[in-house]
């Protein structure tokens, strides 16, 4: 595992780069605006909408900005593609971009079925192979490298070129009989009671109050408060029953046996502040030949969005491993 090293980089190019990223952080990460995905200057990338329909009949949508190399954005649990602006404007000058809203999100269809991982991952197979992506890189947050690692498990990494891993540990729930190592590497957050009477609050008369102070402590105090209820704006798109399961069905899950199985240059990304603790993302880093890690600090908006937080740095580290 190599450590990525943030360093000054002092090449023309390089300033160039950071130049460009700073224009566009700068015109997509005011959340606050009136619209995630309104209000974007002439200059900027335009970010076009798609649908795709799985096997099933679900149609989803898609945002797609940029040419070159092809980069799919996945997003995590109850989130949308919308949250990515920030990252779509900015790598779309290097990539060509696509970022998914998952069934029932963002403004996908939202059937009454197929809230599970292997659901999940099986759309995004029929996506990949749908578009008919070749050296395709995936970047995948929270629930997202979940969907991503069951696309492992199940249909491999030959269309996979790179990987970029935020913030998620392999396991989120800590069984009775694990020791306080197993439970801190595997980034564990709920045991199975907790999980469940979260699922029954989300649920519930409350689920909205729920959903904030769920999606609250994902980010550091200094969050702006506008800023904060436009992602609980976005994480409400998806019915509160459907999170509820999803929720169950993803924490659930256990990585453990299938990171070790990645082959693929892969970036792991977490957050000293994150709900994630970092011995989690050196956990996942750990297993996989080769792979870099980066930990944002607490001063640096290192929480489990720090994509949000931190969107110039996130994003020039990002592209700094895509190349």
């Amino acid at each position: 595992m190599t450590d990525k090293k943030q360093g000054a980089p002092s090449s023309s190019s390089t300033r160039t780069r950071r130049q460009v990223l700073k224009e566009a952080v700068g015109l997509g990460a005011g959340l606050a605006a009136t619209s995630l995905l309104g209000g974007e200057a002439s200059a900027a990338p335009r970010i076009r909408s798609g649908t795709f329909t799985t096997s099933d009949g679900v149609a989803l949508n898609y945002l797609e900005a940029g040419r070159g190399r092809p980069l799919l954005l996945l997003h995590g649990w109850s989130q949308s593609a919308a949250l990515y602006r920030a990252q779509i404007l900015a790598f779309s000058r290097h990539h060509h971009v696509f970022a998914l809203d998952w069934r029932g999100h963002g403004a996908s269809e939202k059937p009454e079925h197929g809230y599970r991982i292997a659901r999940f991952s099986r759309d995004l197979h029929e996506f990949i192979c749908g578009m008919r992506f070749k050296h395709l890189s995936v970047l995948g947050h929270s629930m997202g490298c979940g969907a991503l690692y069951s696309y492992w498990d199940n249909y491999g990494g030959r269309d996979l070129d790179r990987l970029v891993l935020v913030d998620v540990g392999p396991a989120m729930t800590a069984w009775p009989d694990w020791s306080a190592e197993e439970a801190a590497e595997a980034g564990a957050l709920f045991t199975p009671q907790s999980l469940h009477e979260t699922a029954a609050a989300l649920r519930g008369p409350d689920g909205i109050a729920t959903t904030y102070g769920l999606v609250a402590t994902m980010f550091t105090p200094g969050y702006p408060a506008d800023q904060l209820a436009l992602v609980v704006e976005q994480n409400l798109k998806l019915p509160r029953a459907y999170a509820a399961k999803l929720l169950v069905d993803q924490a659930e899950q256990d990585w453990r046996d299938v990171i070790p199985r990645i082959d693929v240059p892969t970036l792991v990304v977490g957050g000293e502040a994150s709900i994630f603790n970092p011995i989690s993302q050196q956990w996942v880093a750990d297993q996989i030949p080769g792979a870099e890690l980066i930990l944002f600090g607490a001063d640096e908006g290192g929480s489990h969005f720090m994509w949000l937080e931190n969107p110039e740095k996130f994003n020039e580290d990002v592209l700094d491993f895509l190349g």
